[in-house]
């Protein structure tokens, strides 16, 4: 893998591959220097960086309004960004799953599932375990490091523990297999 730090939006422009990932950070600052360092752990990508302490405009060309931000480009133009500390195998995720540009078209769509998490719960990574293991696609947030999501996830369910899975708009406290199984139509096992 190859973090590039870049100065200009040309260097992004002159990448012909299709898809490009994109770092806006402040080093010096946790959620970015996190971002930063989980992102370094990639091996199968190329990602450009910007550290906004020493290049001031370039954000604003791709909607970028806080850091850290992951932004996903397809032939330069915006197709997602991830905002925050995320872990390594999440961003991993992120980027194999736009590299490969997979098509589950004959499935059902799937609810939409967010995670709330943090690195040393045994019941948050059993939880990831289980949907990685039942193939259910999930959006991590770490809230050890990202205080507004933790504050919303509070506002919520009413409850701080982890892990939290909401799924659809509907708040799951716990690792509640039976329950998840259910709503996610998993087999049970």
């Amino acid at each position: 893998m190859a973090l590039i730090s870049i100065k200009n939006i040309d260097e992004i422009k002159k990448d012909k591959r299709g898809k490009a990932f994109v770092l806006f950070y402040k080093s010096g600052t946790p959620n970015s220097d996190c971002a930063y360092d989980n992102l370094a752990r990639i091996n199968d990508a190329t990602i450009y960086t910007v550290d906004v302490n020493d290049v001031r405009n370039l954000h604003q060309h791709f909607g970028v309004n806080s850091v850290p931000s992951f932004v996903i480009l397809k032939d330069g133009k915006v197709q997602n960004i991830v905002k925050g500390c995320q872990t390594d195998n999440y961003f991993s995720q992120i980027i194999n799953e736009e590299a490969s540009n997979v098509s589950n078209s004959g499935d059902k769509s799937q609810k939409r599932v967010v995670v709330y998490s943090t690195p040393t719960c045994t019941y948050c990574n059993k939880l990831k375990q289980y949907f990685n293991k039942h193939g259910v696609k999930y959006t991590d947030i770490n809230v050890a490091t990202n205080q507004t999501a933790a504050m919303e996830m509070y506002r919520k369910s009413g409850q701080r523990g982890v892990p939290q899975t909401e799924i659809g708009g509907q708040m799951i406290v716990g690792f509640d297999t039976r329950r998840l199984s259910r709503i996610l139509n998993i087999p049970t096992e």
